[in-house]
């Protein structure tokens, strides 16, 4: 085979595993769309659980911004079906492309780090990836329906807060998940008790929040301590998981407007809701985040120390 045909068929494999990513990208943009709408508040398409914002900006994160048709034409789809009319589905889904795309532009030039190894790290993925970059989608989203007579302008803000609720929370809690769970891995040499451990830790994160959102009482400063549990003996891992669970708890909670979210309105209900899961987030990932750095520095500390063992060692007559 000529030289030529070889750099041909590396670039013809190259292009299809593209193209196979930007699917994969849509598919599951669209399938995690169909998740978020069980939970949907407003007009039938307005949820505050919309998990393919996260997938979204941790797309961008892992493959770049080369994957933007995926999301664009996963929104698309999502939306074609539920949108008043053509031309208000088509501003959504640019609403819902343009928005990831320039969370992910402001987490890069904040110098983000995907391992979420760093303080910063954690802070730049709620403040400038969730809180900031959704801001885009909810604005353009609610503006077309308004315009567009599908809702009226009164419910102008309240459907606002549903949107952007749902799409920060989408990055909050599902964009470190998938970050983690990407570079996961068996560990080696965990005994039987780190095991029963997490199997508590899991089974006490769920009991405990399930309570805390069925409660009529306002309870949900009890989930606090599990995630501390979490981020301290299980690092990022086990804060992205507890996050993760305890969110779409008090997502499922808001949407049935039960315990600490019942007698509300649905902007009030949806500050609280954005409050406590902004809360836990921050919460996990900081935690987390400051864990793995004493962590990371302590190991660092003894491998020099041993080095240096080391060159004493042989340096001694």
């Amino acid at each position: 085979m000529s030289d030529a045909a070889v750099v041909d068929s590396a670039r013809l494999r190259q292009q299809t595993a593209k193209l196979l990513t930007v699917l994969a990208v849509a598919v599951c943009y669209y399938a995690t769309a169909r998740l978020g709408l069980l939970q949907q508040l407003v007009r039938g398409q307005v949820t505050p659980l919309w998990p393919p914002t996260g997938i979204a900006v941790a797309a961008l994160l892992v493959f770049g911004v080369r994957i933007w048709p995926g999301i664009a034409l996963g929104a698309l789809a999502a939306n074609i079906t539920i949108g008043p009319s053509i031309l208000p589905v088509l501003v959504i889904a640019a609403g819902n492309t343009v928005a990831p795309i320039c969370s992910y532009l402001l987490l890069r030039r904040a110098e983000f780090h995907n391992e979420l190894d760093r303080l910063r790290d954690a802070l730049a993925l709620v403040f400038l990836g969730a809180l900031a970059g959704m801001l885009i989608s909810a604005t353009v989203g609610t503006g077309i329906l308004a315009l567009s007579g599908a809702i009226r302008a009164s419910d102008f803000w309240p459907t606002w807060s549903v949107w952007w609720t749902g799409d920060a929370m989408g990055v909050m809690v599902v964009t470190p998940f998938l970050l983690v769970v990407r570079r996961a891995h068996r560990p080696s040499g965990i005994g039987p008790a780190r095991w029963a451990e997490a199997a508590a830790l899991a089974v006490c994160t769920l009991a405990v929040t399930q309570l805390a959102t069925d409660a009529a009482a306002s309870l949900l400063f009890l989930v606090s301590p599990f995630l501390i549990w979490a981020a301290f003996r299980f690092e990022r891992a086990g804060a992205a998981c507890c996050a993760l669970a305890v969110s779409t708890l008090a997502i499922l909670a808001a949407g049935r407007m039960t315990g600490p979210f019942a007698h509300h309105g649905l902007l009030t209900n949806m500050i609280t809701l954005q409050a406590f899961n902004g809360s836990t987030a921050l919460t996990a990932l900081l935690l987390a985040a400051v864990v793995t750095e004493r962590n990371s520095t302590y190991r660092e500390i003894k491998r020099l120390c041993v080095q240096l063992s080391e060159k004493v060692t042989r340096q001694d007559p």
